[in-house]
């Protein structure tokens, strides 16, 4: 066990230490068919010492995700507050950084998304999903306001816009835009296409 490994755990830190690793496991091999007794090991701890803070590899795999979705939306959050000042071009921003996100974190997207992260057995989980789509149901709230968006339900806006960037982040994740399929720059004209049915006509 190393010094700094050793000093984390006996500062009651074993808990962080153990995220830590566990995301480093999950952005070196993009999957999660880790064990805890793996995660233990190379946290430098017992193979028994994750149970104190996880019940089971279930519990470690949902935490992970809140903590996906906790950063994406800080991320996309950031992209608006610091984004031109059109209504479209916010949007643009926050769908950028959520792909982005998806591009420099592809295992901890995957997991976010994935059966493994059951949100209905974790409010906290929920609640951070949750919290993620609530960035984009705002965007599109005070579009609507501004005159900027169509005055349709927002449940449909949202779920039309979700799915376009998901499924962006997907193909783009998996290098699948290629430019001899979809052009030079698809993830801005495929956002422009979605925008272009969600603005108003000028």
């Amino acid at each position: 066990m190393s010094d700094t490994k050793h000093r984390s755990y006996h500062h009651g830190d074993l808990h962080r230490a153990l995220l830590d690793t566990a995301l480093g496991m999950l952005a070196a091999d993009q999957t999660w068919t880790f064990t805890l007794r793996e995660v233990a090991r190379r946290t430098g701890v017992s193979h028994a010492a994750p149970y104190k803070h996880f019940e089971d590899k279930d519990a470690l795999l949902r935490e992970l995700a809140r903590i996906g979705f906790v950063r994406l939306e800080q991320a996309m959050a950031q992209a608006l507050s610091s984004g031109p000042p059109s209504m479209r071009e916010k949007f643009v921003a926050g769908a950028q950084a959520c792909i982005a996100f998806a591009q420099h974190n592809p295992g901890l997207y995957r997991l976010m998304f994935s059966a493994d992260a059951d949100k209905g057995a974790d409010p906290r989980l929920h609640e951070a999903a949750m919290a993620t789509f609530g960035v984009l149901l705002r965007l599109l709230e005070k579009g609507q306001q501004d005159g900027s968006f169509r005055p349709v339900s927002i449940p449909a806006l949202a779920a039309a816009s979700w799915a376009q960037v998901h499924g962006l982040a997907m193909l783009a994740m998996n290098g699948q835009l290629l430019e001899e399929k979809v052009g030079p720059d698809p993830v801005r004209a495929a956002l422009d296409v979605l925008l272009d049915g969600l603005c108003c006509k000028v």
